[in-house]
C-alpha cells in the first residue's frame, strides 16, 4: 500500500493513524489509495507494537455546556464500572475540528469513539468524519453517536422534534401569540428537529411559523445574550421568548435582568434540555427534559456491546417540566 501512495511504510503508518507530522495533502493521498485498495489497519498488530489503552474518546461540542457535562457523568459512570478511563475532546461544532479529534483518538489507540451532540443537515458536511470512522470501526473499534447523525453508527437519539411540539404547545396554551424563537445555526440536526417541533404546534394552533422569528446566532450562553438583545431592538411586542437550548435560554433570562424585564410578567422564557442548574435559577426555567446522563451511559454501553449486522438505535423521550419562567399573556 505504502509503494502505490508513493511514500515510506512510516510515513503510511503515521497517516493512516492520523499521527501529526504528515502533511495533509499527503496524508490524504495514502487514505484515498487504502480504500481504493481495501487496505485495513491491524489494530492488533499495532496493539502488540505499541501497546494498549484502557481509554475511550468523547467528543462534545462544547465543553462548558451543562448539557455536555451531563452526558459525560453518565459516560463515565459506565467507564468506572468497566475500568475505563475518558479521554474529552472539544470541538465548538466546527466539522474540521471534529476530524482532527476523531484521527487524534485513533491515533491514541482508544477502544471506542463517542460522539455527542448535534450532527449537521448537509450530510456533506460529515463525509470525512464517517469515513474516518468506517476505516477505525474495520480495524475493530466501536463507535457511538448521540444525536441525529449521517454516521453509520450506534445512535441513542433524543426525541428533539416530540420536544419542541411540547414546549412551543405549553407556551402558545398561556395565550402568547407574539414569539421568537432564540435558534443556534438550522444547519444543526438538533436545531432543526425542535424548530421543526415548534412549528409544528404553530400550525395546529393556527399561528403561521413564517410570521414569527427565528433569532440564529450562536447556541451558546452568550449567543443567548445576543439574541435576547436582537430581539428586545427588533421585536419589542415580544411576549414569549422560546429557547432551543437551556444554555441560550440562561443567557436570555440574565440579559433581560439587564433589561429589568421582568419574567415572566413582561415576558415568559423557556428552554430545553433541563440542565441541572435550571430548577436553581430565578424564576426557576420552563424547559423540556432531557435524561443527558443515561443518554452518555446508553451511548458507551452501546459502544462496549458486540458489533451488530447494521447500526442500533436507541431512542430517548421528552418530558415537558413547568417552572416560574413561564406565565400567561398580559391582558
Amino acid at each position: 500500500m505504502a509503494n502505490a501512495a508513493g511514500v515510506s511504510i512510516a510515513t503510511a503508518s503515521r497517516a493512516l493513524a492520523g499521527t501529526p507530522g504528515v502533511s495533509p495533502s499527503v496524508a490524504e493521498q495514502v487514505r484515498r489509495v487504502a480504500a481504493e485498495l481495501g487496505y485495513v489497519t491491524n489494530m492488533h498488530a499495532r496493539s502488540l507494537a505499541g501497546g494498549t489503552t484502557s481509554a475511550i474518546g468523547l467528543v462534545v461540542h462544547e465543553i462548558g455546556d451543562p448539557y455536555f457535562t451531563e452526558i459525560a457523568s453518565g459516560v463515565m459512570r459506565v467507564a468506572a464500572a468497566e475500568e475505563l478511563t475518558v479521554q474529552i475532546c472539544h470541538t465548538g461544532r466546527d466539522p474540521g475540528t471534529e476530524l482532527r479529534q476523531v484521527r487524534n483518538l485513533v491515533a491514541n489507540r482508544v477502544g471506542a469513539i463517542l460522539i455527542a451532540g448535534s450532527g449537521f443537515v448537509d450530510p456533506e458536511i460529515e463525509v470525512p468524519v464517517r469515513d474516518e470512522l468506517e476505516r477505525y470501526t474495520a480495524s475493530g473499534g466501536r463507535v457511538a453517536v448521540i444525536g441525529r447523525h449521517h454516521l453509520r453508527a450506534d445512535t441513542v437519539q433524543p426525541d428533539n422534534t416530540a420536544g419542541g411540539r411540547q414546549i412551543a404547545e405549553h407556551v402558545l396554551g398561556l395565550g402568547h401569540r407574539r414569539l421568537a424563537i432564540l435558534s443556534g445555526s438550522r444547519g444543526l440536526t438538533t436545531v432543526a428537529d425542535r424548530l421543526a417541533g415548534v412549528h409544528d404546534a404553530m400550525w395546529a394552533a393556527g399561528v403561521e411559523p413564517d410570521a414569527v422569528p427565528v433569532i440564529e446566532e450562536e447556541f451558546t450562553r452568550d449567543g443567548g445574550r445576543v439574541g435576547t438583545t436582537r430581539i428586545l431592538a427588533e421585536h419589542p411586542d415580544t411576549t414569549a421568548i422560546v429557547a432551543i437550548n437551556d444554555d441560550m435560554a440562561i443567557g436570555c433570562l440574565s440579559e433581560l435582568r439587564q433589561a429589568r424585564a421582568s419574567v415572566p410578567g413582561r415576558i415568559t422564557v423557556t428552554g430545553f434540555d433541563d440542565v441541572a442548574v435550571a430548577g436553581d435559577l430565578a424564576p426557576g426555567l420552563t424547559t423540556i427534559r432531557l435524561p443527558m446522563a443515561d443518554m452518555g451511559a446508553r451511548a458507551l454501553a452501546l459502544a462496549l456491546k458486540e458489533p451488530g449486522k447494521r447500526p442500533r438505535k436507541v431512542r430517548v423521550g421528552a418530558e415537558l417540566v413547568v417552572r416560574g419562567s413561564s406565565g400567561p399573556v398580559r391582558g
